[in-house]
């Protein structure tokens, strides 16, 4: 049903945002090009309500790979809806622990599939916070399989990767983790 639910959003308002980087900083922005005018959710433009989560990845200097995933697996409006989702996202550092290779072939489009597998093992429909969090939980997640909360004393982690800090959304609540869920 999570999986219906993604899905539905992601082709419901599928459109892809164009991925300019600055290829002498590696940073990702998402300005569309001149002759593009995004539509779905991610277009709409709001400047008094809290980001979503999107929005707060794009504004993250830390998550600009995750950022670009997003981007290359045409997401972008999926993750801009009402929600609420609970993004657990990998930081750049975590992107570079995978091996050599692994991210820049994931973003060729004919692993679009397995991006967005990779992607919606991170995504789960509704908020996991707080109470939610306790140690032997698991969650199904929106493209299948389960991760299991653990507890360090008061540290939560994900698949044993601690979770960093929690932001906040509009539209749900990331976790920040430092290593990349591959789904089994």
């Amino acid at each position: 049903m999570r999986k219906f639910i993604f899905s539905t959003f992601l082709f419901a308002g599928f459109a892809l945002l164009a991925c300019n980087s600055n290829k002498q900083s590696g940073e990702v922005t998402n300005t569309p090009a001149a002759t593009e005018t995004p539509v779905g959710q991610s277009g709409v433009k709001d400047d008094v309500s809290n980001p979503n989560v999107v929005q707060v990845a794009v504004a993250s200097k830390d998550h600009s790979t995750l950022v670009a995933a997003v981007k290359a697996a045409g997401l972008v409006d999926a993750l801009s809806n009402a929600g609420p989702f609970t993004v657990f996202a990998p930081t750049n550092a975590a992107f570079q622990k995978l091996p050599a290779g692994t991210v820049d072939g994931l973003m060729k489009p004919e692993k679009k599939g397995d991006l967005e597998n990779i992607l919606g093992y991170h995504t789960y429909v509704g908020v996991l916070d707080g109470v939610l969090l306790q140690d032997g939980a698991e969650y199904d997640m929106v493209y299948g399989g389960k991760v299991k909360i653990t507890k360090q004393g008061d540290k939560a982690l994900v698949n044993g990767s601690p979770i960093l800090a929690t932001v906040k959304a509009s539209n749900g609540v990331i976790h920040v983790i430092d290593d990349v869920l591959l789904p089994k």
